[in-house]
């Protein structure tokens, strides 16, 4: 069916409510066809990296945590690796494994949000996870189960669930004991359970028809599924160490959006998350978690963005799996942290957040006060592949969607991407504008 409207006309959501941020979509029609798709993100700038400069070395896990309360961990583990870097100190050994822990449990709480209350209610016909509880509340429960433990972890490892406090710069200001951690590995196996329905569960939905072929980006390390560092790597060739970032990705201002655009040095423009990680690093995966993707169908790189949440549910699997793993062999360190003297150097640092590759620079004087400061969040790296993704589309529904379907899809399409915009509102504005005489 053909849908016709008049030359000029303008579609509007008001509100995306399930993405974290402030922004706005506009798409340019001319004669039919799209012509241009803007991701506008028009929040004003907040600042961090102009907070850090002048303060101690030791302080930006404490700040950086606040740029985000959904994935706090990410940023305190990326400034940690950069400043340690600064400082010619490498964290190894059980502290190592223990941070890995704690940031399991950030995929955990983060994962379990973003398929159950997020992006599964597109699926199952529903404006919201509280609309599809009323019909289906053994699943949302299920999902806010999982997220429980995910907070728990963080708050057992990190003194509190948001913005965990007890996370520093050489390792933790107390440890676990073993008698703590026993209770969470019951709960983790009862969560991992409950992973491998979810991931049986979201491979039935019917996923729209998109497929990109964009360079996916994320960390890859030998011998495992790259969280804490690695080397930076992609489908398209790229194999630095994270301290060419700035040699391989560059970063442009475009004049509709307060943060930067990211692009591979030879313009293309790139992904980072869930997709970049399996595709890069599928075989590095838990074996429950890869078994799991097995059954799931997904043997190979998925192209389709629609079928992110299968691969989310994926690295649930493997973050419980794994999780379990650090616990079974957890042996408390003689100390909580190891020594960061302050020294004059640049350090760098990248972890993969729950949505992609997160990186870190710090230059610092001799004295360890913070000269200059960069921090490159997954959703900046991704607006460019949004907006082509937008594009293909918008374009291939126009002649057969009408307002209301084209923009719901626009919405669910958007929320595949799980972009952290901001952690302060949840609004997005998307504007149509159809002009020319052949539009439909």
């Amino acid at each position: 069916m053909t849908h016709r409207s008049p030359p000029s006309r303008t579609v509007r959501v008001d509100a995306l409510s399930r993405v974290e941020g402030e922004g706005g979509l506009d798409v340019q029609i001319e004669d039919g066809r799209v012509s241009g798709v803007q991701l506008r993100i028009y929040e004003p700038p907040r600042f961090f990296e102009a907070f850090l400069r002048g303060r101690h070395h030791t302080e930006p896990p404490d700040i950086t945590a606040r740029i985000c309360g959904i994935c706090p961990v990410a940023y305190q583990m990326s400034a940690c690796l950069a400043i340690e870097d600064a400082c010619g100190v490498r964290v190894d050994g059980p502290l190592h494994e223990l941070r890995r822990l704690l940031y399991f449990g950030e995929w955990i709480e983060s994962h379990g949000l973003h398929v159950y209350l997020l992006h599964a209610p597109d699926f199952m016909g529903y404006p919201s996870a509280i609309d599809m509880a009323e019909d289906h509340p053994d699943l949302v429960r299920r999902g806010l189960a999982m997220k429980k433990v995910g907070n728990d972890l963080l708050e057992l490892i990190g003194g509190r669930a948001v913005h965990p406090v007890n996370v520093r710069v050489g390792g933790f200001y107390r440890l676990p004991t073993a008698a703590e951690l026993a209770p969470m590995r019951e709960r983790l196996l009862v969560g991992l359970d409950a992973a491998l329905e979810t991931v049986a569960w979201v491979a039935g939905f019917d996923f729209p028809d998109l497929e990109h072929h964009h360079p996916y980006v994320a960390l890859e390390q030998p011998d495992d599924y790259a969280v804490l560092g690695g080397r930076i790597r992609s489908t398209a060739g790229l194999d630095v160490p994270v301290a060419d970032f700035d040699r391989a990705i560059e970063e442009t201002q475009v004049p509709w959006s307060t943060a930067l655009h990211a692009h591979l040095l030879d313009g293309d423009h790139y992904l980072v998350g869930p997709l970049a990680r399996f595709a890069l690093n599928r075989e590095r995966l838990h074996p429950a978690a890869l078994a799991a993707a097995a059954t799931a169908g997904l043997t190979g790189p998925c192209r389709n963005p629609f079928q992110s949440i299968v691969v989310r549910a994926v690295e649930l699997v493997h973050a419980f799996a794994s999780a379990v793993d650090v616990i079974d062999a957890y042996e408390r360190p003689d100390r909580p942290a190891v020594d960061v003297p302050a020294r004059a150097g640049v350090g760098h640092g990248a972890t993969e957040a729950p949505r992609g590759l997160l990186y870190h620079r710090y230059e610092l004087a001799d004295d360890g006060t913070i000269l200059d400061a960069r921090i490159v969040p997954p959703t900046s790296q991704n607006q460019s592949a949004i907006e082509h993704d937008l594009f293909d589309f918008i374009d291939d529904r126009l002649a057969d969607h009408d307002d209301v379907a084209l923009a719901a899809g626009i919405e669910a399409l958007v929320r595949s991407y799980d972009p952290c915009i901001s952690c302060a509102t949840h609004f997005l504005d998307v504007r149509v504008d159809r002009t020319g005489s052949g539009a439909p």
